[in-house]
């Protein structure tokens, strides 16, 4: 074997090894772009004032069972003959279903009651707190910053507690 072929860097290999570690950083500088815009994607509940009540008495026009969150969009009375439509923010579906929730639940015309944390802004718009459902039936959403009622828990990890030796289990 020729050793000198064999360390022979021509241009030609120069040019390449040069693209291919451009693109290799081109590559890694945009997954690193495209991961950061999933870390800022995520918004506050700031603009929610959780200290207010609103009730809302409407009929459901569709629930909008999408990720990150699902929408109950709720035609609702003006008293002047027409209705104004809120949209209600849920959690994510997989929350959702945790708190008993099912995507066939609502239907398009059921007459709904609504408690939720309104928009700051004051536009037709909130984070549920509670809905009742036609048949009575009470199903909670992010915006209760409370305790659950009882028979209705979110799953957590439970803390290693330490043994008589005083390790953890």
């Amino acid at each position: 074997m020729n050793m000198r072929n064999y360390f022979d860097w021509s241009p030609t290999v120069w040019r390449t090894t040069a693209s291919m570690k451009r693109l290799t950083q081109s590559l890694a500088t945009a997954g690193l772009m495209l991961s950061a815009t999933q870390a800022f994607a995520h918004h506050s509940t700031a603009n929610y004032d959780y200290t207010q009540n609103v009730e809302l008495i409407g009929t459901v026009k569709e629930l909008q069972w999408t990720n990150p969150h699902s929408f109950l969009q709720v035609l609702v009375p003006d008293g002047k003959g027409g209705a104004v439509e809120w949209s209600v923010e849920t959690g994510s579906p997989s929350l959702d279903v945790r708190l008993g929730w099912s995507r066939d639940m609502f239907k398009p015309g059921d007459t709904v009651k609504v408690i939720l944390a309104p928009m700051r802004s004051g536009g037709p718009n909130g984070t549920l707190k509670s809905v009742t459902l036609p048949d009575g039936k009470v199903l909670y959403g992010p915006g209760n910053q409370g305790t659950l009622p009882e028979g209705l828990a979110l799953p957590t990890l439970e803390k290693a507690s330490p043994d008589a030796a005083g390790e953890k289990k």
